[in-house]
């Protein structure tokens, strides 16, 4: 039977036009103690502005009070941001690709084909082991392909070298 298309294929047309979701790809997300490290990093650095605004706004006074306002509430929005951005990170290990994706607003997904990597970095800061996490980064030959993947756990982040690292020996030697 011919004739208009239903509302589900509507829906599954939209599905796979988005280049961010791959149809019949999913995506692993990062460990949540990337949150906790990432607020840690933005308070220690939000401290230095916000004193200096208050000192100003007791030297000055007046509008001068509007300061720490204004860091306040820029600390307060990017507290809000940080769960969410962390939320959109994820990584997927497909047949022959690792794709990466990231952000709320400015979407991004990394394809890296196995066959193009050339070394796999795990790095892990103090902060970073005292959260939990590592992250792991592929290199190619290419600048603009590497991709970066934060908040994994170490064991997953060992797991992932590894095995990254085979397939892409694989796929070199098929070549």
């Amino acid at each position: 039977m011919t004739g208009a298309p239903r509302a589900d294929d509507a829906r599954d047309v939209g599905a796979a036009r988005s280049p961010f979701e791959p149809a019949g790809v999913v995506f692993t997300p990062v460990s949540h103690g990337l949150v906790t490290a990432r607020v840690i990093t933005l308070l220690a650095s939000a401290a230095l502005p916000l004193a200096g605004s208050v000192v100003l706004g007791f030297l000055v006074g007046g509008w001068a009070w509007a300061a720490p306002a204004v860091v306040l509430a820029v600390l307060a929005w990017l507290l809000w941001l940080i769960p969410r951005q962390v939320r959109a990170l994820g990584y997927a290990e497909a047949a022959d690709d690792l794709l990466v994706r990231r952000g709320i607003l400015f979407r991004s997904l990394t394809v890296v084909p196995y066959g193009r990597m050339q070394f796999v970095d795990v790095n892990a800061g103090p902060l970073d082991r005292r959260c939990g996490v590592a992250q792991v980064r592929l290199h190619t030959a290419a600048a603009q392909t590497d991709a970066t993947i934060p908040g994994l756990p170490p064991e997953e982040a060992a797991r992932l070298r590894d095995r990254l690292t085979a397939r892409g020996e694989a796929r070199l030697a098929g070549l």
